[in-house]
């Protein structure tokens, strides 16, 4: 049996390494005890459930995207929120299902707190009023989330060694659609390019923000 402490950080950061292999569905504690050489009790000790885990992992990728890219915005609203989330995107896309492990979770410690205060008072400095900073933040991460949720979901596996299905048949989709042409088409768009496509949403939501809720100048 494995002598090395057991500890929160630990079972999460073997459990991000397990997941591209599983995915998501095949996450267990039992895996993940298996991976770690203990017994799965033993990990009930430190999370109550799959959920609590999920939020543990959730917070490990949070760690690691403070420590990378989250601390230091540009001087320009537009250009830090497109860093930002070009950076988020990438970090998401490390793990199999890393946007689903992502989404909807409590972290259970503060490592967000201090990138999220200082991109809202980049926002404030901008001219965004402090509801329209928090709208603009919440907003084109909530747009990368999504985005890269349906891109895991109907892409190649972009996690771990990359290897994968091929994604999404278009050519059935396609025939499928026979009827509908322009929707058939669509798919192209929806489903490949997804670099391009992630872009130019993103431009979008930036340039809507600019739009909507900047306050001074600097719309």
């Amino acid at each position: 049996m494995a002598t090395t402490k057991l500890d929160r950080t630990r079972v999460a950061r073997t459990a991000l390494d397990l997941l591209n292999e599983t995915g998501l569905e095949g996450l267990t504690l039992r895996a993940i005890a298996q991976r770690l050489d203990v017994k799965a009790p033993a990990l009930y000790w430190h999370f109550k459930d799959k959920q609590a885990l999920l939020d543990e992992m959730a917070t490990e990728m949070m760690r690691r995207m403070a420590e990378d890219f989250l601390s230091a915005p540009a001087a320009d609203w537009r250009t830090a929120l497109t860093a930002a989330m070009r950076g988020l995107r990438a970090h998401l896309l490390r793990y199999r299902d890393g946007a689903k492990v992502f989404s909807g979770t409590r972290y259970t410690d503060l490592s967000y707190a201090a990138p999220l205060e200082t991109h809202l008072r980049a926002l404030g400095e901008a001219g965004f009023a402090p509801a329209a900073a928090t709208r603009a933040w919440f907003t084109v991460y909530s747009y990368t989330i999504g985005y890269v949720i349906e891109e895991q979901a109907t892409g190649p596996n972009r996690g771990g060694d990359g290897e994968g299905d091929d994604g999404y048949d278009l050519a059935a989709r396609a025939e499928r659609l026979a009827a509908y042409p322009l929707a058939a088409a669509a798919g192209e768009e929806m489903f490949r390019s997804h670099d391009r496509g992630f872009e130019e949403g993103l431009a979008a939501v930036v340039a809507g923000i600019g739009a909507t809720l900047a306050t001074s100048g600097e719309r």
